[in-house]
């Protein structure tokens, strides 16, 4: 019964990370259809933006940090399953979104607004584009894995955990890390730029760039020489950008 109770558990770390990230991509651009978005909230905090704004991006980055370190994973959840691990780390995502989506408080002005035209249309399509990459490069990585649905299939069909293997393909072969490439595009990719916008997009990308050192540090740690020629070969974020 218990293996049933992980794989659900998955399931709904899965749905919950796929539906928060989605409303996300909805979220930060000014759609007619939304009913609220970034710069029309839901509730009025009377409090500075600022300081609310600032919080809620430091809980995202520590929930985020905190619980992919080590001492998290092997420490306080050392006695739990892979599936569990990751179900728990989804979950906990999705409710520091969620916290954004409903406390993120608005800022009076723009950094930039435009309105219509060739430069609105271009703008509006790298925001797609960037998206889009995003969400396809999780599925070169594999996607399931990623969100944690493939670890409590396995937990429910007693499967081993695979080996790690270090593989080369498609956006990958162009850049190290698409994933955070395409949402930075995301982020900053919008004919109107709001204040309250622009403060989430610089919060997320201090959080995505601090979060990359980490991580090559990591994957250097797993695979060694094999990543370290990677990174001298392959740029980080911007495609076709050699290093000397």
């Amino acid at each position: 019964m218990k293996k049933y109770f992980i794989f659900l558990y998955s399931i709904v770390g899965y749905l919950l990370s796929l539906s928060t990230l989605t409303f996300l991509i909805l979220w930060v651009y000014p759609w007619g259809f939304m009913g609220f978005y970034i710069d029309n909230p839901i509730i009025k905090i009377e409090l500075n933006p600022i300081l609310v704004d600032a919080m809620l991006l430091l809980f995202f980055a520590l929930q985020h940090s905190l619980m992919a370190r080590s001492f998290f994973k092997d420490g306080l959840l050392k006695n739990v399953s892979n599936a569990v691990k990751s179900a728990t780390y989804s979950v906990a995502s999705s409710i520091c979104l969620i916290l954004i989506f409903y406390f993120w408080q608005p800022l009076d002005g723009y950094a930039w607004n435009i309105q219509d035209g060739f430069l609105s249309w271009s703008m509006s399509t790298l925001y797609i584009t960037g998206w889009v990459i995003a969400f396809l490069a999780t599925f070169i990585i594999d996607h399931f894995e990623l969100f944690g649905l493939h670890q409590g299939y396995r937990a429910l069909k007693n499967i081993p955990e695979p080996e790690i293997n270090f593989q080369i393909n498609y956006f990958y072969k162009y850049i190290r890390h698409p994933i955070q490439a395409g949402t930075l595009i995301g982020l900053w990719a919008t004919p109107s730029m709001s204040y309250t916008h622009l403060l989430l997009s610089v919060g997320m990308s201090i959080y995505v760039l601090i979060g990359l050192y980490y991580e090559e540090k990591s994957l250097i740690s797993t695979f060694g020489k094999e990543y370290s020629d990677y990174i001298k070969n392959t740029p980080m974020l911007v495609p076709f950008i050699k290093r000397k």
